[in-house]
């Protein structure tokens, strides 16, 4: 495609990050290999087809990539419009986890979590809602910037009814609703994003301490009323209850190290025993199949994302648009640290989707529209006048 070509296409293609472009399609592309290798062995752990897993994932590849290409075109404008329904239908969904969960997820996961919909069955609104709601955040830090002045945490202006107030109200209303699913990792993921960006915003220092105790005291009161967090932190620090067999993330390391350096390939076998090795485990599955030297090479590219999306916050001139991609920063680069901590069992097992690796619609196309509008941006924010 040559650049004196004259499309629109063509411009997009050489105005865009390109860089971040084939990140996003090369870690798509191993999570379609995944899916195929360690989906077959879940399946077939559960007695059905192997290919059943890749099947389901098959439309929501397609309606990942179709929101990604189309995302990225967009300006600030239909980005804003989008994400605000984004947030309202999926605080919908939220409200609706509340009386209608998926009563077949809700039995196996023991989570309500998911909402069944018409032809898109099974769907996670904490998960959908993550683009929207980074965009929103951004959009809220900017204009309270623009109205306020610098000072938009003390400020008294900054504290009207319709500003701080109604936006904490909200934040507080949607986690606590994903809180008491249960699902503890993804509200703390969400509090995590939210500090990061605020911080960054501008968050005086003396407010942090208070934030940090209240995560603290949350997590605190997960521990001791929870069963599941209870146990789940008590194993890894090695100090729960004696099971019949190994754990989840016992079979994880077992399956690292049968890996070893260039992968067992056909003679994995391990990941065959391993729970959820096609979603919060897919790394293991991965380093089993194809070895650590790929597993590091993953972990590369992961980190190399961060880079793009530090480098186009640096040279943002927008300031929505470098709080928008310093919150896609913050929540790529926090779920993709407890997804593997929790491999390693560095961190108890939450749940956590690697982002375009496991298998979950929810997940894969939210971070879809997720890319797709950074990647708009940054486009915009470069080649505006």
């Amino acid at each position: 495609m040559a650049r004196s070509s004259d499309s629109k296409f063509t411009d997009w293609f050489y105005e865009i990050d390109r860089n971040l472009l084939w990140c996003v399609l090369g870690l798509t592309a191993l999570g379609v290999l995944a899916m195929i290798t360690a989906g077959s062995s879940e399946a077939s752990r559960k007695g059905l087809v192997w290919y059943f897993y890749f099947w389901k994932a098959v439309p929501f590849y397609f309606a990942g990539m179709f929101t990604f290409i189309v995302a990225s075109f967009l300006n600030k404008k239909w980005i804003l419009n989008i994400s605000w329904f984004n947030v309202a239908v999926c605080f919908l969904l939220l409200l609706v986890t509340l009386k209608w969960p998926d009563p077949v997820l809700l039995a196996e996961k023991h989570a309500a979590r998911w909402v069944r919909l018409p032809i898109l069955g099974s769907v996670m609104p904490s998960d959908l809602m993550k683009p929207g709601s980074i965009m929103i955040t951004a959009w809220f830090l900017s204009y309270l910037k623009d109205t306020v002045g610098g000072d938009i945490f003390t400020s008294k202006a900054a504290w009207r009814w319709d500003r701080w107030p109604l936006y904490l109200a909200f934040f507080a209303a949607a986690t606590g609703i994903i809180f008491q699913h249960p699902d503890v990792g993804t509200f703390l993921l969400y509090f995590a994003v939210f500090v990061a960006m605020i911080f960054i915003a501008g968050l005086p220092i003396w407010i942090l301490p208070a934030l940090f105790v209240t995560a603290g005291a949350i997590f605190a009161f997960a521990f001791f009323t929870m069963t599941h967090i209870h146990s789940r932190v008590l194993a890894m620090l090695g100090h729960g209850a004696q099971t019949a067999g190994p754990t989840q993330t016992d079979f994880a390391k077992q399956s690292i190290q049968h890996g070893g350096l260039l992968g067992s390939g056909d003679d994995s076998f391990v990941k065959q025993s391993l729970p959820d090795s096609h979603t919060d485990f897919v790394f293991a599955a991965i380093v089993e199949d194809y070895g650590a030297i790929i597993g590091a090479i993953l972990i590369l590219v992961f980190l190399y994302v961060l880079r793009r999306l530090a480098l186009d916050a640096n040279r943002a001139r927008d300031k929505f648009v470098f709080y928008a991609i310093c919150g896609t920063f913050a929540l790529f680069g926090t779920q993709v640290s407890i997804n593997l901590l929790s491999t390693l069992n560095l961190f108890a097992p939450k749940g956590m989707t690697l982002p375009f690796i496991s298998y979950g619609g929810s997940s894969f196309i939210a971070f879809c529209l997720l890319f797709g509008m950074v990647i708009a941006l940054v486009r915009e924010d470069k080649w505006k006048n």
